[in-house]
């Protein structure tokens, strides 16, 4: 499959925006990736519409909205109005989590079920609206608690690192998730999280396309360069 690379702006100087973006669109990203955090569903507070919607002004490029917030289904249309394309949603948002993180304060989130048909009228909310749903799942939440909804997403996310904060190691049980995906799912399956180097190549042999990136991109010396090593892998 084609690769595709993910900027998340979340690594970029925030004061600077407007030529991240740029940037962004003159090394060949495919799209960028908006990681919105409320402080209650992770331990991070972000971005919201306003900003979206700022950063939609300066880019004709796809924008990846990441909702890592409780009770998503109020801020779904908020996201695609002010110019998200794609909307993903946690699987964590929609099923009873596990005894270690149901309280304010308790990270990361992690469930073992979903309720279906609760997520399946969230995604047809995301493409009765022209835009694209993806169904994200923390590291910690099992692959088989999607498989109900597989055909009715355009993607899914697989974090490779606990969700809150960027420049963190990759977890390496996340490549057996991606695995299982691939025997599934013919959609996009998108990675986020330890990106770099050293990990992208197992990320791809294992099934993924789309490849999110923040401070591998950002913080690299030849950001340029990571863009063409990325896209120049051979995807299964």
């Amino acid at each position: 499959m084609k690769i595709e690379v993910s900027v998340s702006l979340l690594s970029a100087d925030f004061g600077k925006l407007a030529e991240a973006i740029s940037l962004s669109e003159k090394f060949g990203v495919d799209r960028l990736h908006i990681d919105v955090m409320d402080g209650h569903f992770v331990p991070n507070i972000t971005i919201g519409p306003v900003v979206l919607a700022a950063v939609r002004k300066y880019t004709k490029l796809p924008i990846a909205a990441h909702l890592m917030i409780e009770h998503p289904w109020d801020y779904i249309d908020d996201f695609i109005n002010a110019g998200a394309d794609l909307i993903g949603i946690h699987a964590e948002c929609y099923g009873e989590r596990r005894a270690s993180c149901r309280e304010y304060g308790q990270y990361p989130k992690e469930v073992d079920a979903i309720d279906v048909e609760m997520v399946r009228r969230d995604l047809q909310r995301i493409r009765d609206r022209g835009k694209k749903a993806c169904l994200v799942i923390n590291p910690g939440t099992p692959v088989g608690c999607l498989e109900r909804v597989l055909g009715e997403v355009d993607s899914v996310l697989v974090m490779s690192v606990n969700p809150g904060f960027s420049g963190q190691k990759f977890i390496v049980d996340a490549l057996g998730k991606i695995k299982l995906l691939r025997e599934k799912f013919d959609g996009d399956i998108a990675v986020d999280g330890g990106i770099n180097g050293e990990t992208v190549e197992q990320v791809v042999r294992a099934g993924a396309n789309v490849l999110v990136t923040a401070s591998y991109f950002f913080n690299h010396s030849d950001p340029a360069g990571v863009v063409r090593t990325l896209k120049g892998l051979q995807g299964v």
